[in-house]
């Protein structure tokens, strides 16, 4: 395996308008003869799938949801990072590049930043046209807000419903193309297995979650857009359904798994309440732009938070990192957290909590102020925990929330499968060791609207590709493995639940690969996961036939592909023997607690070969810094 980022050359402000000059083109007449497969419709895919259409491609759309609607990006609360400046506080694409390379901890190929930052502009522009309502300040313009690891307010919001706004009008431009009959729309299908012809994906098996037909699908391209692994953890800020399994499919065909060591945990996360718990729910960062975080001064001090003097409080983050304050990145918000609870100043059953209290906003700007700001999420948290936020501090404690590893992808989104492009969250390419807020949906929408529909013409164009449909020989093998995986699960017939394996693995996760690894932990983990493996293929119960709607087995096929990540995810973090951004190996700290890298030994992103029945080889892209230099981060 060769590891080519297709990097163009030249000023790196320029690189990626060059790179769409050169790139070769499809005459708009011959793009009606190509079909392009776009698996997953949250925001990266549903833009990537409406803009193709609009080009001229026939698009073929597929999501395991009863609607593109309820894709997670649905989930994101607090905003979208643009580099428009308009608060004219200092703001720039470059600074927007700086701060996304620097917050990563330098652990992202910088020409993919700088054409991030470079489009977040066009993407306001983008959304605005569609209507989605960002707020506005009294005169009109559009509002900006703070989020971690910058010093300026660039984050686009509509209250704490951004996600959903965005994706709502990428699911109308989505829809409009399904009216025009340009875009076929799967609902309740789910992406069991890639199919390679001659090298190349041509198309994918599928399984139909209602009546459980399983089908193949022939196209020119491939593009998965299906999210991040997070719920590898089992209790983490993602919904339920959201899995690995099309990006495992595709790196057990050939595709490489680029830094999945590299998983973030966001800091302000509604604490878990008990055993029987499935899944966390995530409180906006936009809260840390008004909230402030404490803990008591004092180990045990189990008074209420009233009965608290403002002397006897640890306002830590505004005590350690002035320049920052509670907005300093979500890496080193979540160590902070979590080092105050190991201290035994944690808050709340169990002592794991911090507070986020909102006592001086209220009375800085009124309680009014603050509900038109944050009220969805205040009622939100209130029906959870039964707490007046206006009135009681919230309790907050980090959570597993996004992954910035995924499949490697070229320049272009390729991954070293070719024809298999990868967007959003499902790849590797753009956050480094650790995600700013409000950049998920920046790179999303950049990749859907503004990134495939140039790169992908450009494979087209420069590639000879041969008719195929479902009948080809190689899509009836791939549908018989699928089928022969799913009766091996059904026929297991054994003792336990998929969800008593999954929750199993996830503390086992959590305990040694989580906020805190160290090689001791990460060993046990490596010993204990190939156990927990073969105890699900021969001891899990999986309930119900295939030919029915059948959740149980569902939730076997995802957790199946979670038992084989899991090990991956511990060897990458394992071997990369430094700390950097949420990647924390205990043994590689400064003398402050922060991480410590090793430019020297590990300045490159791991992409990871899978060799079946053997351990998987790792290849190494080396990156170069040329505009931010390699420097130890500080955000004091």
């Amino acid at each position: 395996m060769e590891l080519r980022a297709g990097v163009p050359d030249g000023p790196i402000e320029t690189k990626w308008e060059r790179h769409r000059f050169e790139m070769k083109l499809v005459n708009p007449a011959n793009k009606r003869r190509y079909t392009v497969i776009v698996v997953g419709s949250g925001l990266a895919g549903a833009s990537a799938a409406a803009s193709l259409a609009d080009l001229g491609y026939g698009v073929l759309c597929f999501c395991y949801q009863d609607s593109p609607r309820r894709a997670h990006s649905i989930a994101a609360q607090g905003g979208i990072n643009a580099a428009k400046n308009y608060q004219n506080d200092g703001d720039s694409v470059f600074r927007l590049f700086y701060d996304t390379v620097k917050g990563g901890d330098f652990r992202a190929r910088e020409a993919n930043v700088y054409r991030l930052a470079e489009l977040s502009v066009n993407i306001i522009d983008q959304c605005v046209a569609q209507g989605v309502p960002f707020a506005r300040e009294y005169g009109g313009s559009l509002a900006n807000r703070s989020f971690g690891g910058a010093q300026v307010s660039r984050t686009f919001y509509a209250r704490g419903q951004t996600g959903q706004q965005l994706l709502l009008g990428a699911y109308q431009a989505l829809e409009r193309q399904v009216g025009l009959g340009k875009v076929r729309m799967f609902s309740r299908h789910e992406m069991l297995d890639v199919v390679l012809i001659d090298g190349k994906a041509r198309g994918i098996v599928t399984r139909d979650m209602v009546s459980g037909k399983i089908e193949s699908w022939a196209a020119d391209a491939v593009c998965l857009a299906t999210g991040g692994y997070g719920n590898v953890f089992y209790l983490s800020t993602n919904a339920k359904g959201c899995n690995a399994t099309a990006i495992w499919r595709a790196h057990k065909k050939g595709a490489a798994f680029a830094n999945p060591c590299f998983t973030q945990i966001h800091p302000t996360c509604i604490p878990a309440s008990g055993a029987h718990q499935s899944k966390l729910t995530l409180m906006s960062e936009s809260l840390r732009n008004d909230g402030r975080i404490w803990v008591p001064l004092t180990a045990g001090d189990a008074r209420r938070p009233d009965q608290i003097p403002e002397n006897e409080r640890d306002y830590y983050l505004e005590r350690l990192y002035p320049s920052y304050g509670n907005l300093t990145p979500r890496d080193i918000a979540s160590r902070a957290a979590k080092r105050a609870c190991d201290e035994g100043r944690g808050v709340g059953p169990g002592g794991l909590g911090v507070y986020l209290d909102f006592a001086d906003a209220v009375k800085r700007l009124g309680e009014d102020v603050i509900r038109e700001k944050y009220g969805n999420l205040f009622e939100m948290y209130e029906r959870i925990t039964d707490d007046n936020p206006y009135k009681v501090p919230m309790r907050i404690y980090p959570a597993i929330h996004y992954t910035m590893g995924g499949l490697w992808v070229d320049y272009n989104l390729m991954s070293t499968i070719p024809g298999l492009h990868v967007l959003g969250e499902a790849n590797f390419s753009d956050h480094g060791a650790n995600r700013l807020g409000a950049s998920a949906l920046m790179q999303g929408l950049a990749d859907g609207y503004f990134i495939i529909p140039y790169t992908i013409g450009h494979f087209l164009a420069s590639t000879k590709l041969e008719k195929v449909d479902g009948s080809h020989p190689e899509f009836r093998k791939v549908e018989a493995e699928v089928g022969q995986r799913i009766e091996k699960l059904l026929g297991i017939r054994g003792k336990r639940t998929v969800d008593s394996i999954h929750r199993e693995l996830g503390k086992l996760m959590w305990d040694h690969c989580g906020m805190a690894r160290n090689a001791k932990g990460l060993e046990q983990a490596l010993a204990k996961i190939p156990e927990l493996r073969q105890e699900f293929w021969e001891n899990v119960n999986v309930l119900g036939e295939n030919e029915e709607l059948n959740q149980s087995l569902e939730k076997a096929g995802r957790v199946a592909d979670f038992l084989e990540l899991a090990e991956l995810l511990c060897l990458d973090a394992l071997e990369r023997q430094e700390s950097c951004g949420g990647h924390f190996r205990e043994e590689y700290q400064t003398s402050e607690g922060e991480a410590l890298r090793d430019d020297a030994r590990f300045c490159y992103a791991a992409a990871w070969e899978h060799v079946e029945g053997s351990r998987p080889k790792r290849h190494e892209e080396t990156l170069t810094f040329e505009h931010v230099h390699l420097t130890q981060r500080s955000y004091k």
